[in-house]
């Protein structure tokens, strides 16, 4: 990169910083601080079953992660070490968005998958080639099918959680779509 384009970028990106930093001066509430944080109902309003969802999307996430970079390692198929790539970029992005939505809502982010979770790796870990793409297929369709429903009913609550939940169906349900074809194109063959 030249001096010319990081001056340039440096500039825009100074001048992006300002403009936001301006606009959330003139926006923000005029309730006390200590009563709300930031994006989000005061702490005292999110249920414990927000919590628990907000708790489990993260584990979900880093579970997803962990089986997608396994998938790529291990998978025998081309397409299911594809969907593995798309796991691992996808629930990436969205774990960010969860831990963000967590700290909003005064929730400790979880760092590691749960007991569960963590089991369905260890089997798969254990597997490869055509083995290993067929469980792989059959644990994603499972999990995603729970996860769809899941987010579908928290998605119909007009909060930020079910902002939250509405925002990530239609790449659970991407995922369902492309777990499924995994298992009908081995039938196929």
């Amino acid at each position: 990169m030249n001096k010319t384009t990081a001056l340039t970028l440096s500039v825009a990106f100074t001048a992006i910083l300002a403009a936001s930093s301006a606009h959330a001066q003139t926006n923000e509430p005029q309730a006390p601080a200590a009563k709300q944080t930031t994006g989000s109902a005061p702490i005292n309003q999110v249920s414990k079953a927000d919590q628990r969802f907000v708790t489990e999307a993260i584990q979900a996430d880093l579970a997803e992660i962990q089986v997608g970079k396994l998938a790529q390692q291990k998978a025998d198929n081309a397409d299911a070490r594809q969907f593995g790539q798309m796991l691992e970029q996808d629930h990436s992005q969205h774990l960010q968005q969860a831990q963000q939505l967590a700290s909003q809502i005064g929730v400790t982010a979880p760092t590691e998958p749960s007991t569960e979770q963590k089991s369905i790796y260890d089997k798969l870990s254990k597997l490869s080639g055509p083995s290993f793409d067929k469980q792989f297929a059959t644990a994603m369709i499972k999990d995603h099918r729970e996860d769809v429903a899941k987010f579908e009913k928290k998605a119909k609550e007009k909060n930020s959680i079910g902002e939250f939940a509405d925002q990530t169906v239609p790449t659970l349900q991407k995922h369902l779509k492309t777990a499924e074809t995994l298992t009908s194109a081995k039938q196929s063959k």
